[in-house]
């Protein structure tokens, strides 16, 4: 059995790219991405500084969360352990650019599919070594096949004193570095100083520099910029999904409750607005692919390990359920709204809430982690079908206002401590690192005034104001707009803050 690795010798490294070179020449790899790169830092004050020198790429590991967060099975795992990739399946789908925690995957602008280092294994089938292995000029990159004990560069790594990138990720590395800086190794451990980098005009923070610089030891004085992978269309999915999952809930609520009789307010506009959001769903889902043509993958090829698959078909049922709910309700069969009723509660609650696990598959994004992510989903979800059918009451009458009220009410106190709980809540140095971009950096204003006082605040004090004044659906009504508007508001903060940490 043959398991391939590399030793990286950062003592002999002199940073000239050659590495970064070969591998764009090999790969025919365009402008602005990389499958290696060389990152440089800076350490001490002057006049006592240093500059090391480190190479980045994937790192190959034994428990890849990129293969098992990819829907078409496009990464895979060559018999050499080398994890590679195949263009002809892969959907553009970003998934395992977040699983990864090393940076190490990128969108190809000239496919559109998602590549990485993948040990050149063209030349290994064909007994050569990698092309960066052919050009260093001082052997700084070395092959190891870590299951030969008898291999020159396995037993160097052996007697070696060497290092591997975030190991808390438990993702099983086979990139060891030998000689490397700590803080080389990680992101936030560095920073871009107000004067930028060499070679490059960014000077963006990480988060940890945003709050003066707490755990900063050295200046990344080189690296390569990686781009945000989600954003507004995954932010805006998060909440279609809600309202779609939230307005069956409440509306299987309702048929236990004894008011399946109630045509239009049960048995017909809730699937009717759950079927809009969820093909609003699929809209935000398939846009999102950077392939969107292929998205029928998810069927034909898909790898049942992935949440993205597993969702897809959740949202699939789903979707069945809210169209025979539609059936019933047109022909008045209370008695089938009853038999539906439980699994349009249970696979509401999948809809809302399967989006926790792809979360979780994302190990290189230690935010979404959270075991706080799934009942804040649920919370949402609830929300979300008081807040729906709160807006459907000034135009149909529906058979209990109040209870819709105490539900919308109960939904948003429910996602208010929830989130309490993930700001004071402690973490890894990452999760912390993102909290702070969400509540204290770059995206405290869209969390605070439009998650917090827009979604949370306003709506919880509406709604109290209805039920104690009788006022009517209006209050309730614009509450419910409110309180979808700081949904998305919050869901995109959240989004995009655990995305903020830089993991290179």
């Amino acid at each position: 059995m043959t398991r391939l690795g590399f030793l990286l010798d950062s003592e002999s490294c002199i940073g000239c790219h050659a590495c970064t070179v070969a591998c764009k020449a090999e790969h025919d790899v365009p402008i602005g991405v990389n499958r290696t790169w060389v990152k440089y830092i800076e350490t001490g004050t002057f006049p006592d500084v240093g500059r090391h020198f480190s190479v980045m790429r994937c790192n190959h590991c034994d428990d890849a969360p990129c293969i098992s967060i990819c829907p078409t099975n496009a990464l895979f795992r060559a018999d050499n352990g080398v994890v590679d990739f195949d263009d002809d399946n892969c959907i553009g789908c970003k998934g395992c650019m977040n699983a990864c925690p090393y940076d190490a995957i990128y969108i190809n602008p000239a496919t559109n599919t998602a590549n990485k280092c993948n040990f050149c294994n063209h030349r290994i089938e064909q007994g050569l070594e990698p092309s960066c292995v052919v050009v260093c000029p001082t052997h700084a990159i070395k092959v190891a096949d870590l299951d030969d004990p008898a291999d020159e560069v396995t037993g160097l790594i052996a007697r070696s004193e060497t290092a591997v990138r975030a190991p808390e990720q438990n993702t099983q590395p086979k990139v060891y570095y030998r000689g490397a800086d700590a803080a080389s190794l990680d992101p936030l451990r560095t920073a871009i100083a107000d004067d930028g980098m060499i070679w490059a005009d960014t000077t963006a923070q990480h988060p940890t520099a945003d709050l003066g610089g707490d755990g900063v030891v050295a200046r990344t004085a080189y690296t390569t910029a990686h781009e945000m992978t989600w954003k507004a269309k995954v932010s805006s999915y998060l909440v279609t999904k809600a309202v779609a999952a939230g307005m069956m809930m409440v509306a299987a609520l309702l048929v236990l409750l004894g008011h399946g009789g109630e045509q239009a307010a049960v048995g017909v506009v809730p699937p009717v607005v759950a079927g809009v959001f969820l093909a609003l769903t699929a809209v935000l889902l398939v846009g999102d692919l950077k392939r969107p043509e292929r998205f029928y993958y998810l069927i034909t090829r898909g790898n049942r390990r992935s949440w993205l698959v597993k969702g897809a078909a959740v949202l699939g049922g789903f979707a069945a359920v809210s169209a025979a709910w539609f059936v019933a309700g047109a022909v008045e069969s209370e008695g089938a709204l009853q038999v539906l009723a439980a699994p349009a509660a249970l696979l509401g609650l999948a809809t809302a809430g399967y989006t926790a696990f792809l979360f979780a598959q994302c190990e290189g994004r230690d935010l979404w982690q959270s075991p706080l992510v799934l009942p804040t989903l649920l919370a949402q979800a609830v929300v979300a079908g008081g807040a729906g059918y709160a807006v459907m009451e000034l135009a149909v009458d529906g058979p209990a206002p109040v209870a819709v009220q105490w539900v919308l009410l109960a939904g948003v106190l429910a996602t208010a401590m929830l989130v309490a709980a993930e700001l004071l809540g402690r973490g890894t140095p990452h999760v912390e690192a993102a909290v702070a971009a969400m509540a204290r950096g770059r995206y405290a204003r869209q969390f605070w005034i439009g998650g917090v006082a827009l979604g949370l605040v306003v709506p919880a004090v509406l709604v109290a104001v209805s039920l104690a004044v009788d006022s009517g659906p209006v209050l309730a009504a614009v509450a419910g707009i409110c309180a979808v508007a700081g949904m998305w508001c919050y869901e995109d903060s959240f989004v995009r803050a655990g995305q903020s940490v830089p993991l290179s």
